[in-house]
Formats: structure tokens, sequence, C-alpha cells
């Protein structure tokens, strides 16, 4: 089974040098693969590092990787970056002099500045290969997750085209009933027109609208080999197929209404309805799916 959706979701940590690495993945629907990085400044060079790792295992969605940093040890004293303190404390009495409104910066102020509480130093390349090796296990959960909603969405879809495939060879049973009772409508109405005055355009008119309409077998032969085709591309076809499905949910689309405008009966106009109905729930989780 190989249909991915693009919703997913993996959430893994690890403990190296002191600091506490926590790295989440999270993942909607996008015609293609944009990644967003939400973490801290120190670790922004490895972004086309960690980019080109996600690109190796996903290549649809609008990805979100978070990651962030804390300290593990709490113990021992606060370190605080005394300089910035200082700047900040000179800045409010200096501002203070001009708007006498303006109150003191309280310690709360000071310590919720960015940049003031100072965690213990560990060089950013220290934890590169550490969050490589965390984002690669993050990808296999999020596969797998992908992997897992994919498989409703193949069900869902599957289940669909069986409907489809069901309505479709029943109206092929009925339909040379349908025709016959057509034929017989057009038969009484060119008896009615001989009985009075002949008009030639309309009688013409009648009969190319009745050859018109009973030529269905088309419709049904293209209609057979698109649900054929995505039976098999859900079921079979590896890597993305998303967007084929796309197409194909829309060729679908325009047999159903071509079935529709050629009816000859309001069992051919429900049927018409009926398939419609199924390939719009079949596109809306199509649109889901990698």
């Amino acid at each position: 089974m190989y249909v991915h959706s693009m919703t997913g979701f993996a959430n893994v940590g690890l403990e190296v040098a002191g600091k506490r690495i926590d790295l989440e993945l999270r993942s909607v629907n996008h015609r293609f693969l944009d990644v967003q990085f939400k973490m801290p400044e120190d670790l922004r060079f490895l972004e086309g590092r960690l980019r080109e790792q996600i690109a190796n295992k996903v290549s649809r969605g609008k990805l979100e990787c978070r990651i962030s940093l804390s300290d593990i040890n709490v113990s021992g004293s606060l370190n605080v970056n005394q300089d910035l303190i200082d700047e900040l404390a000179q800045l409010n009495q200096k501002i203070r002099k001009k708007h006498k409104d303006i109150g003191k910066l309280t310690m709360s102020d000071v310590l919720r500045f960015p940049g003031v509480l100072v965690s213990s130093k560990v060089e950013s390349e220290v934890l590169a290969q550490p969050i490589e090796q965390l984002l690669e296990q993050a990808l296999t959960d999020f596969v797998a997750s992908r992997h897992r909603e994919g498989k409703k969405l193949q069900q869902h879809i599957v289940e669909r085209l069986d409907l489809m495939q069901e309505i479709i060879v029943a109206l092929e049973q009925l339909f040379p009933q349908l025709l016959e009772a057509h034929k017989d409508r057009v038969r009484r109405r060119l008896a009615e027109a001989l009985t009075s005055d002949i008009d030639t355009e309309r009688l013409s008119q009648e009969f190319a609208l009745f050859v018109q309409k009973a030529d269905v077998d088309e419709e049904f032969s293209r209609l057979h080999t698109h649900i054929d085709e995505v039976r098999r591309i859900v079921t079979e076809q590896k890597g993305s197929i998303g967007k084929r499905l796309d197409f194909l949910m829309q060729e679908l689309n325009r047999e159903a209404n071509t079935l529709g405008s050629k009816s000859i009966a309001n069992e051919c106009t429900q049927v018409s309805v009926e398939l419609k109905v199924l390939i719009e729930q079949m596109r809306e989780q199509v649109q889901n799916i990698e």
C-alpha cells in the first residue's frame, strides 16, 4: 500500500551535552513541498542540511519543523548577561528623565528581556549531529503517521470506486430498456406529426437529438477506464500520486456531466447526480494525498 497522506505528526527528543532537544514535525496539505523552521537562531546554520534531509523523505505538504533547546541541569547559580542589564538600566534612567510617567524597570521586566538569561554555553556544532539524527528518527515516525492516514484515504476512495462501478453497471444493464422506451416516445411524436402538418426541420432536430442521447457507449467506456486507473494508482503506484488523482477526478466529473446531459430518462439523470456526489467525496480526500 503506497498511499501517503499529506497530514502527519511526529514528536521526538533527546538529551545531549547538558541540553534537552525537542523536535516536532507537523504538516497539512499543499500543492508543493513547503518547509518552515522554528528554532533558535544559533541553529540556523543547520537549516539547509535539515531541509535537504526532509526533502529526501517528503515530496508534498506544508511542513513545520520546530526545534527547541532547554537546559537539563537547573542547579547552580543563574547566569545572566550583566552588560545587557547595565545597558537596560542606563536606557531606562535616560528615558525617565524625559518622560516622568514611565516607571522603573522591575526585576521581572529585566529577566524577561531577550538575552538577559544566559544558558550554559554549548557550541552549536556539538548539537548538529544529534539534531540530524533526531530529525531522521522523527521523519521515520512522521512518514509512518502519513502512511497510516493514507491507508484510511485509500479505503475511502476504493469504497467509492466500487459504488461507482456498481451504479454504472446497473445503468448499462438497464439502458437497452430505457432506449426502447425512448424510441417509443419518438415514434409517437413522429406519428402525431404525420397526422398533421409535417415540420421537417423539427423532425430532423428530434432525430438528431435522439441519436445523440442514444450514444452513451463512449461515456460508459471512459468512466470504466478512469475508475480502473484510479484504483490502480491508489493500490499499486509508488511515489507522489496526488496530482495525478486530482486530474482523474476532473475527468470522471466531466464524463458524469456528459452522461447527464445525454439522459434519455430520469434514471440517467439520477445516476449522473449520484456519480458526481461520489466523485466530489473522493476529490476532497485526494486533496490530502501526497
